[in-house]
Order: structure tokens, then C-alpha cells, then sequence
């Protein structure tokens, strides 16, 4: 049976899988898509969903730092030192998996022939134990992560209302939308000074969407600029955890309820007719053949 052929019966029983995809990225680096991407995913286990974080934030290591903890392992482990999928997740605060990303989206696209068989065979059960895989994407656009992004079922883009934020996340998503337009598109505005605000920012996105890219994002929720965010950040505890009653932490509850009403209402899996591993396995065969 070639590698083709096992992929595909691999991603047969992927199909029913209830865990829903979701990358965030941002178009600079700055505006606190991992800070996001944390309390995201701590506010989704909070309402008692099983979330799988994958860093991807290539070389930073946000999350360990942003938890104040170093991982154990990280998917380079997976490649380099024969670890098992689930000897590299990691546990954090309040029963947080996280994966470690280290260099190892680069990884993800090079594979050889047999850690490609295992990767996928293996991701099979990692989809089975969540309902929610987040992706914290590195900041901007490059090939590999362009790939990884456009097999996920939702974009939750994060940018904060100055101009250069709002324009690097247009073109982010204008790189992106040239690739794939049917893909779900949230927009987060970070570091408001007030709903109205973030709001307005929001539109002015939209707007420019709607006309140039004719797509359409909605409006994922907006977080205050909290100085108590700055504080959790340099104690390294999530701030939904050290502030829970903060105004940071009420937003991030909004943003974390407008999350479960897009996905139970919509149904991810159902909408994106292809699921997360059969894109995957379109862009890695066209990776693998490009490169031979």
C-alpha cells in the first residue's frame, strides 16, 4: 500500500472527527495573538471543551513563556528523537495541552516517507481526544504556515486599532483570500479603548474586505488595553487566571462564547466540506511532488 493510499484511509476515519480547527495569526508581530491564543484556549476549557494549543509561533516559544514554564518536549522531538504525539503535548494551567512548536513547522513539510505515515496515523488520535485544536501562527505570511493555514477550518485574525496593525492584517488576509475564499474569517481587535472603537476598527477592515477581496469576516470581540494584561505577562500567568474579574478577562469571556456560538451553530466540520486532514493532505502531496 503506497503512502497515498494510507493517508486516505487514515483521513476516512478523520472525517467525523468533532475537533474543530482554528488558526490565529495576525499580520505583525506585537499585538498579542499568543496572549489570544492562551486565554482562548484556557476560556474554552473553562467551558468544559477538550482544547489542544499548538504553538506554532515558530522559534519564540510564546506559550511557554506566557505560562511561565518550560515543555518537556516539543514536536521536533517528534521528528528528531522518535517521540510518540503524545509524549510532546504538555501540560499547563488548568488542565491546558499545548504542544511546543520549536522549528518544527519546517518539519511538517519535509518529512520523509515513514514519519509522514506515522505523523498522520498518530494525528488521528490526537483529533479524537479534543474538540478544539488551536493553532498560534507565527506572525505574517510565508509558504509553510500559508500551507498549515489554509487547511484549518476558521482564521481568527488578532490586530489592534492603530493603522499599521489594521493594514498588515488586510493584507494578511489578502494573501490569504488568493489562495482560498471559502475559508471562515474572525477578526479580534486587541487593545481598544472601548467596544465603539474596536468596533469602528473592525468596520474599517470589513469594509475594505468586503470591497476588494469580497469576503466577509465577522467580529470575533475586542479586549481592552488592560494594564493588568501587561502585569499577568510579566508574572507569566495567563490573565484570565490572575485577574479573572479584570475587564480584559470579562472581554475574553465574550470573545470565548461568541467562539462556541460559531462552531456549535455552524457546525465547522459540516460548513468546510473538507476536513482539516484531507487539506493537509492536498498541500502536503503538492509540497512532496513540488520538491521532487
Amino acid at each position: 500500500m503506497d503512502q497515498a493510499e494510507k493517508l486516505r484511509k487514515h483521513l476516512q476515519k478523520l472525517k467525523n472527527s468533532s475537533a474543530k480547527t482554528i488558526a490565529v495569526l495576525s499580520g505583525k508581530g506585537g499585538v498579542g495573538k499568543s496572549n489570544v491564543s492562551l486565554n482562548l484556549a484556557l476560556g474554552l476549557i473553562n467551558s468544559q471543551k477538550r482544547v489542544l494549543l499548538f504553538d506554532l509561533d515558530i522559534g519564540y516559544g510564546n506559550i511557554d513563556i506566557l505560562i511561565g514554564q518550560s515543555s518537556r518536549y516539543s514536536i521536533v522531538d517528534f521528528f528528531e528523537n522518535n517521540k510518540q504525539i503524545d509524549d510532546v503535548i504538555n501540560n499547563g494551567p488548568n488542565g491546558l495541552d499545548y504542544i511546543s512548536g520549536g522549528t518544527g513547522l519546517s518539519y511538517l513539510f519535509r518529512m520523509k516517507q515513514e514519519q509522514f505515515d506515522d505523523f498522520s496515523a498518530q494525528l488521528e488520535t490526537v483529533f479524537d481526544h479534543y474538540d478544539f485544536i488551536i493553532f498560534d501562527m507565527g506572525a505574517g505570511m510565508s509558504g509553510d504556515s500559508l500551507k498549515f493555514m489554509l487547511s484549518v477550518e476558521e482564521m481568527i485574525v488578532v490586530t489592534t486599532p492603530e493603522p499599521t496593525s489594521i493594514t498588515d492584517a488586510y493584507s494578511a488576509i489578502k494573501y490569504i483570500s488568493m489562495h482560498e475564499q471559502s475559508i471562515s474569517i474572525s477578526i479580534i481587535v486587541n487593545r481598544a479603548a472601548s467596544r465603539k472603537a474596536a468596533h469602528m476598527s473592525y468596520m474599517r477592515m470589513q469594509t475594505a474586505i468586503e470591497q476588494f477581496l469580497a469576503l466577509k469576516a465577522s467580529f470575533a470581540g475586542w479586549l481592552p488595553d488592560d494594564r493588568r494584561v501587561s502585569e499577568a505577562v510579566i508574572r507569566q500567568t495567563p490573565f484570565t487566571l490572575l485577574f479573572p474579574k479584570s475587564d480584559a478577562a470579562r472581554a475574553m469571556q465574550d470573545i470565548v462564547n461568541d467562539c462556541l456560538v460559531r462552531s456549535e451553530g455552524k457546525n465547522l466540520n459540516l460548513v468546510n466540506q473538507s476536513s482539516f486532514m484531507k487539506k493537509m493532505s492536498h498541500f502536503f502531496t503538492k509540497g512532496r511532488i513540488s520538491n521532487e
